[in-house]
Parts: structure tokens; C-alpha cells; sequence
């Protein structure tokens, strides 16, 4: 399978992975997380504690609406009451809701970056 994809910092210093199955790892390879194909997010211990529905909807492990991902060329997420907290382009760059960087990736769905920068 693909390796898992390194997640950096604003400064490149990796501070996570991905792996192509949706399991999220800490810049010590620790699984922290998993993102399963159905959009179910899943602590490391296998506890649910969100969702990413395919309208970009984004909920708490209890259904309530903590987020948005929104997509218009660059994806625009936003907290529950739809206000910006950052956006991803497509160039692998991560930003805050200013557009200064705070990340990189590569490899990923857009969706788990999402979650990894702004839900975890």
C-alpha cells in the first residue's frame, strides 16, 4: 500500500502522518486517530468522535454540528455557526482564517486535513 503521507507544520516540521487507510499518526508514528471511509473519525482507542458527511458537514461524536468544509476552488473551512477558521489550496498549503500558513500536505483527502488541522 501507499505510505503514510507526512503532515508538517507552518515551518515544514512534520507533525503527523496519514496513512491511505485514514489512520492518523503523531510526529512520533503514535496513532492518534482514524478516519474511516464512511466519514466516521475514530480516536486512537477505536472511541467515535466525529463525523465528516459527504455535503461537508462536520459533526461531534454526538451529531452536533462543530464545523464546515466548503469548496470553491480553495476549500474554505468553517466553525459551526459558518464562520472561516482556515482554508486549504490546493498546492498542499494550509492557512488560518488571516491566510498565513500553517501547514503543508500532500496526498491527502482534503476532508482528513480538515479534520487533523482544525477538528482533532
Amino acid at each position: 500500500g501507499v505510505s503514510a503521507q507526512r503532515i508538517q507544520d507552518g515551518s515544514y516540521r512534520t507533525i503527523g502522518y496519514i496513512e491511505s487507510n485514514g489512520t492518523i499518526k503523531d510526529g512520533s508514528y503514535r496513532v492518534v486517530g482514524h478516519i474511516e471511509s464512511n466519514g466516521t473519525v475514530k480516536d486512537g482507542s477505536y472511541h467515535v468522535v466525529g463525523h465528516i458527511e459527504s455535503n461537508g458537514t462536520v459533526k461531534d461524536g454526538s451529531y452536533r454540528v462543530i464545523g464546515h468544509i466548503e469548496s470553491n476552488g480553495t476549500i474554505n473551512i468553517k466553525d459551526g455557526s459558518y464562520r472561516v477558521i482556515g482554508h486549504i489550496e490546493s498546492n498542499g498549503t494550509v492557512k488560518d482564517e488571516s491566510y498565513r500558513p500553517i501547514g503543508h500536505y500532500s496526498n491527502v483527502p482534503k476532508e482528513w486535513v480538515a479534520w487533523f488541522f482544525f477538528f482533532q
